[in-house]
């Protein structure tokens, strides 16, 4: 890979950051009259740890993993953000991406300026490692993989992965959301190996914290040290901070959860295998299924009358015909079921 000098942003390597209040004085037993706070309606009164101290030490716990190795952001979607920032010069420089993937890497890109560089998965949405690779060129700064991939749903060899990893010359974003629900294992445990690799992972999934927006990257301590030269100071507010500590204290539940749903997705594709517009389920590393149809905008409006709602990605590439189901509550995946029969009932 080139060196982090050559990799990042000219603005950014010269940039001096913003020095807040909690950045001069991070302790807690002290009168605080420095950052002009109200005195009073404690704790939120008070600016939150900028560098979530009790947060990172809860997941670096869980995950096995340095503190120094951690980023927090305001969903996974801030790290991407900060990614392009850091690394990418607008109407310069392009990133290298899978297609189809996850959305957010092409409005990042977008938004900042930045050309994208898409390589269609194969047929059988495996990587075509050839193809990244060829793609790239002197201005290729990230390479963005999603494993397990949205909206596909399967896993990518591992060999392939660290064949891009070893061979780009620029990082690679290796976005891990959906890892806790698949049989194959992150890549953290090898990330001292790879100084060009960030890996994503999220509370949103598995966890069941969507709602409080926090996600988390994994890397070096040098590229954490740049993310946290450019974030916005007080990124993750004190309700998000305590409330993912508590939840993090139930990992066990986590994992029922995680069982729950690897159940209910195994039984969810017994039972639409036998509907007649089902024409083909690929497999799926995630808590979902991509489903294939003859008739998906039919199929989702009829749905959407029915209450109930599922994602309609014909429109994607590689994904003509089919529709995404998450797995919900054995509750909330019969009324799926009912809906189809009466689908069904009506197409007959």
């Amino acid at each position: 890979m080139k060196s982090l000098d050559q990799l990042i942003r000219p603005n950014i390597k010269s940039l001096k950051p913003y020095s807040s209040a909690r950045d001069e004085y991070s302790g807690e037993e002290a009168i605080f009259l420095d950052a002009n706070e109200n005195p009073f309606n404690e704790p939120y009164n008070r600016y939150p740890d900028p560098y979530q101290r009790k947060l990172k030490t809860k997941i670096a716990e869980i995950k096995s993993i340095s503190e120094k190795s951690i980023f927090l952001g305001n969903g996974s979607d801030e790290a991407i953000d900060l990614a392009f920032r850091a690394f990418c010069e607008p109407g310069v420089d392009n990133i290298v991406s899978i297609d189809p993937t996850y959305g957010m890497y092409q409005v990042a890109a977008d938004i900042n300026n930045i050309e994208v560089r898409k390589v269609k998965l194969t047929p059988d949405f495996e990587l075509d490692t050839t193809k990244l690779l060829s793609v790239a060129d002197e201005n290729s700064k990230l390479l963005f993989i999603c494993s397990p991939n949205n909206p596909t749903g399967n896993s990518f060899k591992k060999e392939d992965i660290i064949t891009l990893i070893e061979k780009f010359e620029g990082l690679v974003v290796l976005d891990e959301a959906y890892i806790d629900f698949a049989p194959e294992k992150s890549f953290l445990p090898d990330l001292n190996k790879y100084p060009n690799l960030i890996i994503l992972q999220t509370l949103s999934k598995a966890w069941g914290m969507a709602g409080i927006r926090l996600g988390m990257a994994f890397t070096s301590p040098e590229i954490i040290t740049i993310f946290n030269h450019i974030k916005y100071p007080y990124n993750i507010n004190i309700l998000t901070q305590q409330k993912a500590l508590e939840l993090l204290e139930k990992e066990d539940e986590k994992n029922g959860w995680v069982e729950e749903l690897l159940k209910q997705k195994a039984a969810m594709t017994i039972q639409i295998k036998g509907y007649s517009f089902v024409e083909k389920i690929y497999p799926s590393d995630a808590n979902y299924l991509l489903v294939k149809t003859n008739a998906p905008k039919e199929i989702y409006n009829f749905l959407v009358e029915q209450g109930v709602i599922i994602r309609d990605r014909s429109t994607v590439s590689l994904c003509e015909g089919c529709l995404r189901l998450t797995i919900g509550s054995k509750k909330e995946n019969k009324a799926l079921y009912e809906g189809l029969d009466k689908y069904t009932n009506q197409i007959q």
